[in-house]
């Protein structure tokens, strides 16, 4: 399965407890980028030198990564985590899923009001020297403004600012939407609103994924 949404909505914490739940392999292209750049992989070397150059990484090198990845821990069933990205990696990515013979069959795609996925992004904040992550509302420090790990100063990052995230989020649908067109397509969207509790979307999730094939 893929799992999509916007910045904010919860698609790693979701991507997580799926994993542990169904015993199988969570896939985030990000993850595995940098961690084929870490081991110095043929693949993680072409990545690398784009990235070193400030330029993104082409699409046929994330394909190759993904497909790495797939091939290695993609056995017992997998969850992508925000990728595909756009309908050529889409298309790119059914090839590859048809030459390792498994093929995509569900779609998740989570939602949330805007305001929502503001409220969540805005209020998370990092410590300036350890990098330890926080929540405003639902995981804050001790002490306001302190990290409990090292007592540095924690600290709002720019692309987390009400601005910015509205700026992500139109940047997102933007890109996206095509993609989510090109799964409703295929019969295999299925759409998850996700502004609820951690656990309450799950069990929307689980539900979603048990009415494939209807």
């Amino acid at each position: 399965m893929a799992l999509f949404g916007p910045p904010g909505v919860g698609k790693g914490t979701q991507a997580a407890r799926l994993r542990d739940a169904e015993g199988v392999a969570h896939i985030s292209t990000g993850d595995a980028l940098r961690k084929a750049v870490a081991e110095g992989t043929e693949t993680g070397l072409k990545a690398k030198s784009y990235m070193d150059r400030g330029e993104l990484v082409p699409d046929e090198v994330v394909i190759a990564i993904a497909k790495e990845s797939l091939q290695r821990e993609g056995k017992n069933g997998f969850i992508l985590d925000g990728f595909p990205r756009t309908v050529a990696q889409a298309e790119a990515l059914d090839k590859v899923l048809d030459e390792i013979g498994a093929p995509l069959q569900v779609v998740v795609n989570l939602q949330a009001p805007e305001d929502e996925l503001v409220r969540r992004l805005s209020g998370r904040r990092l410590c300036s020297k350890c990098g330890a992550g926080y929540h405003v509302e639902s995981m804050p420090s001790a002490v306001e403004g302190k990290c409990d790990a090292c007592g540095a100063e924690t600290v709002q990052r720019e692309d987390d600012k009400p601005e910015a995230i509205r700026n992500r989020l139109q940047v997102y649908e933007a890109k996206t939407a095509p993609v989510i067109d090109y799964y409703a397509h295929k019969s295999i969207l299925r759409n998850v609103d996700a502004s609820g509790p951690v656990d309450e979307v799950l069990r929307k999730i689980e539900s979603a994924l048990k009415s494939i094939g209807d």
